[in-house]
């Protein structure tokens, strides 16, 4: 079954904190994956969460860790009603201090690292934090937006960051949390990150190729760069129509159109409609 990409504002909501109540929303949440991380902390009830082709069981006071791209779906274990506490946050917005940290979005950058971290934190695993307390404070913050709530959220961000990064070191990943060096070679995975990224740039594909010290011919062989992107263009601008109210001009920017009747020509050259039917249709 095809995952679903969840889309997210991350630029105007770098982070979101809530809680989830299963007497007001029903689960199953289907197999999907998104860029940003995502924390659940069980207060009531119990669930089954599937994360990169392993399954979990969670009960009250156990928490998981849902790296960037990791493929996941959540399920209700009972008929019993739960809650669980949600905090969904940018890697890239959390910046820790010292040339020995590793940056967090770079510690997931390879997929096969990110899956060997441990990511799910049964109750009592990590005594020296109170998980609990941490996903209220996160919540309160957002509920309230007071004054500044934005630095403190980063500060606990942080702090929760560095007590999994201790975990991860004492238990002996020090090979995945090594800082991430900019002179080494970028892989493939790297540049689809880049161009992720820096898809309303104008992105050349030779440079590109230079950065994986690849020919031009070589690293555009099979489904071409050039079309690789446009299919990341149009995937990104299918969420943008379905999942917010931004006009098209906005949308043809925001995914790295020359303009917007070149969107418009590119989108129904794929879809065989136009941008406003298919928002019209599929929304």
């Amino acid at each position: 079954m095809r995952a679903l990409f969840e889309y997210d504002d991350v630029l105007n909501r770098p982070v979101e904190a809530f809680y989830f109540d299963t007497r007001n929303h029903p689960l199953p949440f289907e197999t999907h994956y998104h860029y940003f991380i995502e924390v659940l902390y069980i207060l009531e009830g119990s669930i089954a969460v599937i994360c990169n082709d392993v399954r979990y069981e969670l009960k009250v006071g156990d928490m998981i860790f849902m790296p960037p791209l990791a493929h996941h779906s959540i399920y209700q274990l009972s008929k019993e009603d739960c809650r669980y506490a949600v905090i969904k946050f940018s890697a890239d917005r959390i910046r820790l201090h010292g040339d020995y940290l590793p940056r967090i979005s770079t510690v997931f950058q390879n997929p096969a690292m990110s899956k060997e971290l441990p990511v799910f934190f049964p109750e009592g695993t990590i005594k020296e934090f109170d998980l609990k307390s941490f996903s209220e404070k996160c919540i309160q913050e957002i509920d309230r937006r007071q004054y500044g709530y934005d630095s403190v959220l980063y500060s606990v961000l942080s702090e929760f960051l560095v007590v999994l990064l201790r975990y991860w070191h004492e238990a002996g990943y020090d090979e995945q949390l090594k800082p991430f060096d900019n002179t080494k070679e970028y892989s493939i995975h790297n540049i689809i990150l880049y161009v992720g990224e820096h898809l309303n740039e104008n992105i050349n594909v030779s440079d590109l190729a230079d950065m994986c010290h690849m020919s031009y011919s070589y690293f555009a062989y099979g489904q071409s760069c050039k079309e690789y992107i446009e299919f990341l263009r149009l995937s990104k601008a299918e969420n943008l129509l379905l999942f917010t109210d931004y006009d098209l001009n906005y949308i043809s920017e925001e995914t790295g159109f020359s303009d917007c009747s070149h969107f418009i020509r590119v989108f129904k050259r794929k879809y065989e409609m136009t941008p406003k039917q298919f928002r019209k249709e599929y929304r």
